[in-house]
């Protein structure tokens, strides 16, 4: 299965990067390409599902996932349970960096579920999910960073997000 990674080191101490990253409802207001995050159970503190819809490549990408959230590890690893994807797995991982810092990390992998296809389109689908994850770590970088309302704060221009628009 293709895998992506991407991490960003982020000039907030992990406490708040953590908190940050699991507030996955919010991510809507400061992420143009999550369109909504909705969690819809969470029957104790490490466990919950969440239901996804985010723009790719112009494209809406809609599941559901089951996270399992570690606050000592500060990662939460999550799981499609439905969706558009054949299969989508990750995790969110926050970890200390140097100066009292952050360093945040999406990891995924994939299956796009057309395995005739899968050779030709899982280039592409991992480009657009690398692209992706890094417009979304950007942004919480700049949520953080501005830290006053971050429901308020835009989110930078990308040029991968005009790039959507030409696909």
């Amino acid at each position: 299965m293709p895998r992506v990674a991407v991490e960003l080191p982020i000039a907030v101490p992990p406490e708040a990067a953590w908190a940050a990253v699991v507030d996955v409802e919010a991510f809507p207001a400061c992420m143009d390409n999550v369109d909504s995050v909705t969690i819809t159970r969470q029957p104790d503190d490490r466990h919950r599902t969440s239901a996804w819809a985010v723009r790719l490549k112009g494209s809406v990408l809609q599941w559901t996932e089951d996270e399992v959230i570690d606050p000592v590890a500060r990662r939460f690893d999550f799981r499609q349970v439905t969706g558009d994807l054949g299969e989508f797995a990750g995790h969110w991982a926050v970890r200390p960096a140097p100066g009292g810092h952050s360093t945040v990390s999406l990891d995924v992998t994939f299956d796009i579920g057309i395995p005739l296809l899968a050779d030709l389109l899982n280039p592409v689908a991992a480009d657009a999910l690398r692209e992706n994850a890094a417009q979304m770590l950007s942004a919480l970088e700049h949520r953080l960073l501005t830290a006053g309302d971050p429901v308020s704060v835009p989110t930078p221009a990308h040029e991968a997000e005009e790039e959507h628009d030409r696909v």
